[in-house]
């Protein structure tokens, strides 16, 4: 039977994102990728992620960015493997730098491709990222694997990954893997994660 991953994309990205094509290619007879547009809103991307997952009843989360720093939220409170690329865990700082009005980098399903950084997001980013760490456990130590560009020139959080998580990798990358880069270093990486039996 077919696994279930679901991917989850970074800030400016969509469910459409390079390395969510590629995931769902790679991964073709192993896993079934789902891959949907995250809300803008953090609290409501939790809630759609919560949603999907009983739903799906996946085997698997797999994040990128700001989706590493919500999969990683959802993976320990429902006890889910996961693999969290670069995670960006103090999104507040990266909003902060960006405040103003943006554009998606990759097509989303609703047609809508501009989005808007304020004071509220950012409000909003710091109340789930002060409580991002509640629902770690012994459990979910061995679980949860970061996988970290040692080019990436914007998330550089492998050390307090390594305070909660046993398993950091590492690819010669930078912050968002390119198509080969996911196919080299996070599909087997998947793979390894899917046929361990937690």
């Amino acid at each position: 039977m077919s696994k279930k991953v679901i991917f989850l994309h970074g800030f400016f990205a969509s469910g459409a994102c390079t390395l969510a094509q590629t995931l769902k290619l790679e991964l073709d007879g192993l896993a079934q990728v789902l891959s949907p547009d995250l809300p803008l809103h953090p609290h409501e991307a939790i809630k759609q992620i919560f949603t999907i997952c009983q739903q799906e009843s996946p085997d698997a989360l797999v994040g990128n960015s700001n989706g590493a720093f919500l999969a990683q939220i959802v993976a320990a409170k429902l006890r889910l493997p996961a693999l969290l690329g670069n995670p960006h865990l103090e999104m507040t700082r990266f909003l902060a730098e960006r405040i103003g009005s943006h554009q998606y980098k990759s097509p989303r399903a609703d047609g809508n491709q501009s989005l808007v950084i304020d004071q509220t997001l950012i409000k909003e980013f710091n109340e789930l990222q002060l409580h991002q760490w509640d629902n770690c456990n012994p459990i979910s130590r061995d679980m949860v694997w970061g996988l970290f560009g040692t080019s990436d020139p914007i998330a550089h959080y492998e050390p307090q990954f390594l305070q909660h998580y046993t398993h950091a990798f590492h690819f010669p990358g930078a912050h968002t893997p390119t198509a080969e880069e996911a196919k080299l270093y996070y599909v087997p990486l998947i793979k390894k994660l899917l046929a361990l039996q937690y």
